[in-house]
């Protein structure tokens, strides 16, 4: 056999060896997970009237206590980060799935209290879902794919969200109550526990390579964290992904329904199917944004390009009059853009070593998650303010709109800094910096 015909046989065996079968099913039975924690948190959009009547809350109030997911979600994102780095996913992620499954269904058992402790073990367990989602394609899937393997797992996700929203309106309207909605949810989130726990594999090695004195105590598991956090790049992944998700986790998710009902008077049902345009949306852009990036093999451009369209979309929506285009389409082109919000997450991964893999997504989702956990509330009560204790209407949010306006401007802005890590960025990067003959 010739010398070519072996290195060939060679490079496909290398290229074979790059999948890991266990660890891409435990990723699509996580993509489930993944799909469910999106679902309960957007949900409450399309109940508001119902929950304000069950617990008796201001805007402000109400808005407060749907926001208590994102605190939670921001913080165990650091912890879910640091566990599968040190001990796998075979027992963490399950844990996820079980906190999310218990959280869902309190938030229907007792009252405000009740309702409060499981909107914090919903955020809670939530973290875990998309840090294990990466992690897990990361090591089932060769680093070429990342970037495409990130927008199918968040256009999953999405696809939770929009059902969350256009699935969940008819039946709480129909066959049964709200509050059996989140115990049914939280029954199907259980199954999802035992499933992740029988596929996902144990770890053979540790993820990170520690010495004996390092791997006494727990605080060394947090040790890779040190790494991510010293890094000015990490920043810069989190708050652009952060502003270019608050348009959608803010905007859309939580307030997008009120704002079509009150501000341009849409029926409800079409309100639901019109605010659940942004997540569908989401579920083609993030796929298709992050195959474009990954075949360009650049990803500052794309950031560019998504977030251009979500700004002319966001413009459009708070500025023109409500008949100026079709009724689903601004709302399509906003989630569409916002898929960019995705690659963020490939880049701090690719400016920070392989050993700290859990951790960088863990810190790029506690950024992202801090912002939506300062801004869920603020806006509540801007909204308010500027209502001033009147009706939400058009202007109101037209004005609150610009919130929104703002943040994907930053987020442009931010991405200038940001350092180009796609395979043709880096080879031409080695090409600079190569010795000269």
């Amino acid at each position: 056999m010739s010398t070519q015909a072996i290195a060939i046989r060679e490079s496909k065996s290398a290229k074979a060896s790059d999948f890991h079968a266990a660890f891409i099913v435990a990723w699509a039975f996580c993509l489930l997970f993944y799909f469910m924690e999106y679902a309960v948190r957007s949900a409450p959009s399309v109940m508001l009237p119902e929950l304000t009547s069950a617990f008796g809350l201001s805007t402000t109030g109400l808005s407060s206590l749907i926001g208590l997911y994102y605190y939670t979600y921001a913080i165990f994102a650091v912890i879910a980060g640091a566990s599968v780095d040190r001990w796998g996913g075979k027992y963490t992620v399950p844990f996820g799935v079980l906190l999310l499954a218990v959280g869902t269904a309190m938030f229907a058992l007792g009252g405000e209290g009740t309702a409060a402790v499981g909107r914090l073990l919903q955020g809670a367990g939530a973290a875990y879902a998309f840090v294990a989602a990466v992690y897990l394609a990361a090591h089932g899937l060769p680093a070429r794919y990342l970037a495409t393997a990130i927008g199918i797992t968040q256009c999953i996700g999405m696809l939770g969200g929009s059902a969350g929203q256009f699935v969940t309106a008819p039946l709480i309207h129909g066959p049964i109550a709200w509050e059996e909605l989140w115990i049914y949810a939280g029954l199907v989130t259980l199954l999802i526990a035992v499933a992740m726990f029988v596929v996902t594999p144990r770890e053979k090695e540790p993820a990170a390579p520690q010495s004996a004195a390092s791997q006494a105590g727990l605080w060394s598991t947090f040790a890779p964290y040190k790494v991510v956090l010293t890094n000015p790049q990490s920043y810069l992944c989190g708050l652009i992904g952060g502003l270019l998700f608050l348009p959608t986790t803010v905007g859309a998710m939580t307030w997008g329904v009120s704002f079509l009902e009150h501000g341009w008077h849409v029926d409800y049902a079409q309100a639901v199917d019109r605010a659940a345009m942004v997540a569908i949306g989401w579920v083609f852009g993030c796929p298709i944004l992050g195959y474009v990036a990954d075949r360009i093999g650049r990803r500052k451009p794309v950031i560019f390009a998504g977030s251009a369209l979500m700004l002319v979309a966001a413009l459009a929506i708070y500025y023109l009059p409500p008949e100026t285009f079709p009724p689903y389409l601004l709302a399509f082109l906003l989630g569409f853009g916002s898929g960019a919000a995705m690659i963020p997450y490939s880049t701090i991964k690719e400016v920070n070593p392989d050993h700290a893999k859990g951790s960088a997504t863990g810190a790029m989702n506690f950024i992202v998650f801090v912002l939506s956990a300062l801004l869920a509330p603020a806006y509540g009560w801007w909204l308010q303010k500027l209502a001033n204790s009147g009706p939400l209407t058009e202007d109101v949010f037209a004005k609150a709109g610009s919130v929104f306006v703002a943040a994907i401007v930053i987020a442009l802005i931010a991405t200038v800094f940001l350092r180009e890590t796609g395979s043709a960025g880096r080879e031409a990067n080695q090409a600079l910096h190569a010795p000269r003959a």
